[in-house]
C-alpha cells in the first residue's frame, strides 16, 4: 500500500460547521455593539452575557477576546469590558478609512443593485423616518445599521461587507452620542440621497451622499472630543 493510499484511507475529511456556539455568541455580542446597545461608558461582564445568552462562560470569554482584538471592546476592570475610549486621532483615521472603503461599496451598489435591494432600502428608509418622528433612538440605531449594510450588501461583495463590519464595530457605539445634535434627522436626508443614487445607478452621487453622512457625524463627534 502506498503512502498516498494510506493517508486517504486513514483520514476521513469531514466538513466542519462554522455555526459553533462560540460563533453564535460572537455574532450576538457583535450585533449588540453594531446596534448601539452597548454604549460608551457601559460595562459588560462575561457572567452577565453568559446569563443572558444562557451559555457557559467559555464561549463568551472567547467571543470577547475576538472583539477586543478587533478593537471593539477593551478590558476596563478585571471582570468587565467596555467600549474603548475614542480619541480624535482614532476618529479621524476611522473617518478616512470609512469614506474610502464604504465609498467603494456604495459605488458598486449603484452598479450592481437588484430590485430586491431597492425594495429593502426603501423599506429601511421608511423605518428610519418613523424612528426620527417618534424620537425612538434604539429603533433609529438599529435601522441605521440595517440601512447602511443593506446598501453595502447591494455591492455584491461579501469581502467588502466584512471589512466594513470591522470598522463599524469600532465606531457605531459612538452614534449614541449624536442624539442631542439633530444629526439623526439630517443624516436621514443623506440616507434618502444615497437610496436615490443607488436606485438611479449613479455611483458618483452615491459616494457623495455616503461621504456627507460620515462627515456630518464626524463633525459633531470631533467637536465633542475637543470640547
Amino acid at each position: 500500500m502506498s503512502e498516498e493510499t494510506l493517508l486517504k484511507s486513514d483520514f476521513q475529511v469531514v466538513p466542519l460547521s462554522r455555526d459553533t456556539l462560540q460563533e453564535r455568541v460572537y455574532r450576538q455580542v457583535s450585533d449588540l455593539i453594531l446596534d448601539g446597545q452597548i454604549a460608551p461608558g457601559q460595562l459588560v461582564t462575561i457572567q452577565s452575557l453568559a446569563d443572558s445568552f444562557k451559555v457557559s462562560a467559555t464561549p463568551v470569554r472567547e467571543a470577547l477576546k475576538r472583539l477586543a482584538a478587533a478593537g471593539a471592546l477593551t478590558l476596563v476592570t478585571g471582570r468587565a469590558m467596555g467600549i474603548p475610549r475614542l480619541s480624535l486621532d482614532k476618529l479621524t483615521d476611522l473617518k478616512r478609512v470609512r469614506e474610502e472603503v464604504e465609498g467603494v461599496a456604495v459605488e458598486w451598489a449603484a452598479r450592481n443593485r437588484t430590485r430586491a435591494d431597492l425594495a429593502e432600502l426603501e423599506r429601511l428608509d421608511a423605518r428610519l423616518e418613523k424612528a426620527v418622528a417618534q424620537n425612538d433612538i434604539s429603533a433609529y440605531l438599529r435601522s441605521n445599521r440595517a440601512f447602511h449594510f443593506a446598501s453595502y450588501r447591494a455591492s455584491q461583495s461579501p469581502t467588502l461587507v466584512a471589512m466594513i463590519e470591522t470598522l463599524w464595530l469600532q465606531i457605531s457605539p459612538y452614534f449614541n452620542l449624536l442624539r442631542e445634535s439633530n444629526n439623526y434627522a439630517s443624516s436621514n436626508e443623506q440616507h434618502r440621497a444615497l437610496f436615490l443614487a443607488i436606485k438611479m445607478q449613479d455611483p458618483v452621487a452615491a459616494k457623495a451622499a455616503l461621504r456627507a453622512d460620515i462627515e456630518g457625524a464626524y463633525a459633531i463627534l470631533s467637536h465633542m472630543l475637543q470640547g
